[in-house]
């Protein structure tokens, strides 16, 4: 179905090529997974099946791409649109319509799909990803999560033949992940459909996958195989693979079910975990009391009151939709309440001046780039240094901490999306404000960037900075915040340390926890000390 024969792709003004002599092979009615470290191709590979490489990026592609017989070269996106449907990293980018059901009929009228299949096929999609409630909404009111789902159904509805997806369940929170993940599974197995998947949040999709494409570095030809046999030699791997190679376990476990049924002397040997020292927060940072917001006739919080002190990590978690994206918003002064008050270091954000508020709070958002304007990573850090008034080459050596080997001449588009979040991070913490506030901090980052991220993070809980991250990264929360609060349609349900509130959980425990339980080990790195 999908074909590479010798394919090489260079960008204009970069000396060594992304892809280089790439021999692919990728069936009809198979999930492949592309996996490897940030930066390294993936999404080339992935929009090089779509046409998008070099028709709409630009640049030199040399060799052969053909999908269901077709070259690629020959044939721009719109006369592939029928037999690829394709969903990038940023899913705001693909939507031409207002609302959720225009957008999923979109496609289809511009392929002449008939008004009566048009209309079942919207249904089914809007039934298959649960949408229905969400059917007549703005796209501007979505959630990231929601606009996701959205985004993954107006490819769906054309029926193709192939989908290509990058990163399709990074902003999902994990009951609305399985839940793509089996319709997924259910095209390929019922309907032959063969699926393309790039995505870092393997402990998600690697079970599901039939085989999958290690692309191990730059210009590197891929490794292909079983996804038992690539997982024992790939530098990028989830939480159940690395425990199950520290427990020395041939072969090694896929999912957390296969794990669970060799744990069992693990278990035992390992006992249950020394208990953490209780942590204290110091002064409050920033306090909500009574919180209302409203978007339009959607209510986003519901009489929130939360407090946050200096050195504690927070994670924020919750289905998509559930608030906490506004609730940031609030704490960084985007959103006005309709009733109660927020504080952030004694002031009101709504009524602070910009230049005073980034010394109080910064807010890495969930589209880095709306950060980020200059030509070059070197501008952008010097008018990072400038506007938070920090000494020259500040911002700089944020960004070889978070994201080693960027040149400064790099323009940010033509990083990877992991990689602009590692640069908008780097330009936020040059202010180094009291209170750092994350929206979804692990999109686009591999297992080693996402690493590099909590040590920056953890030294900046210990200088006494308080953190603020919402996630759907269950693993990311383990590792580095104490303590977690769960929303639900904009009120607290739960507010408590990490252990005690996730360990239960079938939605947010990390897959240590589900596979020790009821043991409360929480992470890979917690089991390696004790070991």
């Amino acid at each position: 179905m999908i074909r590479f024969e010798n394919v090489s792709v260079v960008y204009d003004g970069m000396a060594a090529p992304v892809l280089d002599g790439v021999d692919l092979t990728v069936p009809e009615g198979e999930l492949v997974l592309l996996v490897g470290p940030s930066g390294v191709g993936k999404s080339t590979l992935l929009g090089a099946v779509s046409g998008l490489v070099p028709h709409f990026t630009g640049g030199t592609l040399r060799g052969r791409v053909t999908v269901d017989g077709r070259d690629t070269r020959t044939h721009r996106p719109r006369e592939l649109a029928d037999v690829v449907g394709t969903v990038g990293q940023d899913p705001s980018a693909h939507f031409v319509t207002d609302t959720v059901e225009d957008e999923l009929a979109y496609g289809m009228e511009s392929l002449g799909t008939p008004p009566d299949v048009m209309r079942r096929r919207v249904e089914e999609t809007l039934d298959l990803l649960g949408l229905t409630e969400l059917r007549e909404r703005p796209i501007a009111t979505l959630s990231g999560g929601q606009r996701q789902r959205v985004a993954i159904g107006s490819v769906l509805t054309a029926h193709p033949k192939v989908l290509v997806l990058d990163e399709p369940t990074s902003a999902l929170d994990p009951a609305a992940a399985e839940e793509v993940l089996a319709v997924l599974q259910r095209l390929v197995h019922d309907l032959g459909t063969t699926v393309l998947m790039a995505e870092h949040r393997l402990e998600r999709v690697v079970q599901y996958a039939d085989r999958v494409v290690l692309l191990p570095g730059p210009g590197k030809p891929p490794v292909t195989g079983a996804p038992e046999e690539i997982m024992a030699v790939s530098p990028v791997a989830p939480p159940v693979v690395t425990l199950g190679r520290l427990a020395g376990w041939d072969p090694l476990p896929l999912s957390v079910r296969d794990a669970r049924r060799r744990a069992a002397g693990l278990r035992e040997r390992l006992g249950e975990p020394a208990a953490s020292p209780a942590y204290a927060p110091g002064e409050p940072v920033a306090a909500l009391d009574g919180v209302t917001v409203r978007h339009g006739r959607v209510t986003a919080l519901r009489s929130v009151a939360l407090t946050v002190g200096a050195g504690e990590t927070v994670a924020l978690m919750g289905r998509n939709g559930a608030g906490k994206s506004t609730l940031l918003s609030t704490l960084v002064g985007l959103v006005e309440p309709v009733s109660g008050g927020v504080s952030v270091g004694g002031l009101v954000p709504r009524r602070t001046r910009p230049k005073e508020l980034i010394r109080r709070v910064g807010l890495v958002p969930q589209e880095p780039r709306d950060l980020l304007y200059a030509d070059t990573v070197a501008a952008e850090c010097a008018a990072a240094d400038a506007d938070a008034g920090a000494a020259p080459g500040g911002c700089r050596e944020l960004v070889a901490e978070l994201l080693p080997g960027v040149a400064d001449e790099t323009h940010p588009r033509d990083l990877s999306e992991g990689q602009r979040l590692a640069l908008a991070l780097a330009v936020v913490l040059t202010a180094r404000p009291p209170l750092l506030l994350l929206d979804e901090p692990t999109r686009g980052l591999d297992y080693a960037a996402k690493a590099r991220l909590v040590t920056v993070l953890r030294g900046l809980a210990a200088r006494g900075h308080a953190i603020v991250l919402a996630t759907h990264d269950v693993e990311l929360a383990a590792e580095l915040a104490q303590r977690v609060v769960i929303l639900a349609d904009g009120e607290i349900v739960a507010d408590g340390p990490m252990a005690e509130v996730v360990v239960g959980s079938p939605a947010f425990a990390p897959q240590v926890a589900k596979v020790l339980a009821p043991r409360r080990w929480l992470t890979v790195s917690q089991v390696e000390a004790a070991l």
